[in-house]
């Protein structure tokens, strides 16, 4: 027979609340605790479930924090892109210009390859626009200077010299500045690797044949009908390296407007009848300081 303490030990533990099912829990030792926890430390780590629930949900607010700042923050464009994407009417304007430009400087080129619609004339075309070349000038203007026997022919011809030299250097220097290509791509020729002709803006040709016709126009005395002849050649030739497709539109008229001011220039700085005597005596080593 039982003795009496085991029946009263029994009838404690069924009368005990620990006892009773949804208790059960609290008498349970922590998996992830110490073997030797007890009622009291399970009884103090659980929690209940509105705290678990509670602790559950704040992690995950902030991931929600962070995703919302994170699609709020494309929402703040950098400030080129905004202007980018809502250019002003100065932006808009250029943008335009520039574009009918492409668009008819690749209507113009015509004779750009042999295959073009007027590929039969690009022979004709490249002739033209070598009459505008700055190796052809300048061999050419020294040429005339060895057989010049005026003072007033050669100073002429030495200022001369010296703006195509200006011009030729000016121009590839903006070139190499700006890096603009042409409307086709094509690789530079021999003579404008020479002239350091490579790159579209500004046009050196247009530039040279305004330059060459305003200088010749203004110390020279021709008749009408060769003043006449010589802007229609500048012209031509201004429009020859369009026709080829060597330049654009705007190339071709900032380079007019370039050999204008290289013109302006040569003006302002021009060098006298003696000044061009010591040079040319200087470049034929034949001048003398003591004599």
């Amino acid at each position: 027979m039982p003795s009496s303490y085991n029946v009263r030990s029994r009838a404690r533990e069924r009368n005990s609340v620990l006892s009773r099912p949804e208790f059960m829990s609290l008498n349970q030792p922590l998996r992830g605790g110490a073997g030797g926890a007890g009622p009291s430390e399970s009884r103090g780590n659980s929690k209940r479930p509105g705290q678990i629930k509670h602790q559950t949900s704040q992690p995950s607010e902030e991931p929600t924090d962070s995703g919302s700042k994170d699609r709020r923050e494309p929402g703040k464009m950098p400030e080129e892109d905004c202007m980018q994407l809502n250019p002003s009417f100065k932006g808009i304007a250029m943008n335009s210009l520039l574009a009918i430009d492409i668009c008819l400087s690749k209507r113009m080129g015509v004779c750009a390859y042999t295959s073009s619609s007027w590929g039969g004339c690009r022979s004709m075309v490249a002739l033209l626009a070598l009459t505008g070349h700055g190796i052809t000038w300048i061999i050419g203007t020294i040429v005339c200077l060895t057989r010049s026997n005026t003072l007033a022919g050669q100073e002429v011809l030495v200022n001369l010299l010296l703006a195509l030299i200006l011009d030729v250097m000016t121009v590839a220097g903006v070139q190499r500045l700006v890096k603009r290509k042409g409307p086709w791509e094509m690789t530079p020729g021999f003579l404008d690797s020479v002239a350091m002709d490579i790159y579209s803006f500004p046009a050196a040709h247009a530039s040279r044949a305004a330059m060459v016709s305003k200088f010749l126009l203004s110390h020279l005395v021709l008749a009408v009908p060769l003043r006449i002849l010589l802007v229609l050649w500048a012209f031509l030739v201004g429009i020859s390296r369009v026709l080829l497709g060597k330049h654009h539109l705007t190339d071709m008229v900032c380079g007019f407007a370039l050999g204008m001011l290289h013109f302006s220039l040569m003006e302002s700085v021009w060098l006298s009848s003696s000044t061009c005597q010591t040079i040319i005596s200087i470049s034929t080593l034949s001048w003398s300081p003591f004599f």
